[in-house]
């Protein structure tokens, strides 16, 4: 029942998301058929491309992050604070240099590779770090994030593309057209991959050893969870750019209100994911409109927000 709740006030943002913009399109015109060619154009060319790309991102950049959290076993770690992003946009950027008339899919296949090796070394650096605390897990994905980011922006500036590199770190649904977004059907089916794969990763997430006992290769495991998370932060970064925050705040919270069964995850984390997303690009795109404040702009503020209510909370819980 509450899932069904959830699905429709999704559908309901993604109604208003289609409604809303500097061309004033009134649902009642459409359902009437009064607009004129101009109107359906827009309609059909940026708006419903828009949303489905919100909602796409939005759903499966969460189960990125919650399949994230579970293979790390730790509930701060999302693609943004393990060297993930930061890596997959250094790959970008070296094709970008060496081979810039590269088709898109063979620009994201490379993205992913370097984001599947950084996660890996994010992975390699935890075993050799001793981890007296929850929170050494992401500030040393944070850290690694901040070493790879200073070799990308060392390389960008060398070449003229500190531009490219800011573009790609800042999630911008703006130039969202049709033609342009189509890759983000991937991560669709990779979020439904992640759903299929629940219980092999819930079994993962709860050790090497109890994993084996149980007859489950527990390294082909984790490695179709990394798979899964690098190619979504890919797709995502190619096609919209860096989403911030978004796989860790919406898992917390789906833990909070349902635990952390990984299959009855997956569908309320995509939910809210897609709806959250909704929600920010709406609020970006009538705060100052005509105008439009891109979505990473939001997702920072209201992430990091959130972001130091959990460390709070888990700092009140340790305490007591």
């Amino acid at each position: 029942m509450r899932l069904t709740i959830g699905l429709c006030i999704t559908l309901a943002l993604a109604m208003i998301s289609l409604f809303v913009g500097v061309t004033s399109i009134s649902p009642l015109d459409l359902l009437r058929g009064n607009v004129d060619a101009q109107q359906l154009q827009i309609m059909m060319a940026s708006r419903v491309p828009r949303t489905l790309a919100l909602v796409l991102a939005g759903a499966s950049t969460a189960v990125a992050g919650l399949v994230m959290q579970m293979i790390v076993r730790n509930r701060f770690v999302e693609p943004s604070t393990a060297g993930t992003m930061e890596s997959a946009s250094l790959g970008l950027l070296l094709v970008t240099l060496v081979a810039p008339g590269m088709a898109l899919m063979g620009k994201m296949l490379v993205a992913a590779a370097f984001a599947l090796a950084g996660t890996a070394l994010f992975l390699r650096i935890l075993r050799m770090v001793p981890l007296r605390d929850v929170l050494m897990v992401p500030l040393v994905g944070i850290m690694l994030g901040g070493v790879i980011g200073a070799v990308s922006t060392f390389i960008a500036y060398r070449y003229g593309l500190i531009a490219s590199l800011g573009a790609w770190s800042m999630g911008d649904f703006s130039g969202v057209l049709r033609g342009r977004y189509e890759l983000l059907w991937i991560v669709g089916l990779l979020a439904l991959a992640a759903y299929l794969a629940a219980d092999r990763l819930t079994l993962a997430a709860m050790g090497k050893d109890f994993t084996t006992n149980l007859g489950l290769n527990y390294r082909a495991t984790v490695a179709l969870g990394l798979v899964i998370v690098s190619l979504v932060s890919a797709v995502v970064l190619v096609t919209v750019g860096s989403i911030p925050f978004l796989g860790l705040i919406v898992p917390n919270v789906v833990s909070m209100m349902i635990g952390d069964n990984l299959r009855r995850a997956v569908p309320w984390v995509a939910l809210m994911g897609a709806g959250f997303v909704l929600a920010c690009d709406i609020l970006g795109r009538t705060l100052r409109a005509p105008y439009e404040i891109p979505i990473a702009t939001m997702l920072g503020l209201i992430g990091s927000v959130i972001f130091l209510y959990l460390l709070l909370r888990q700092r009140h819980h340790a305490a007591a």
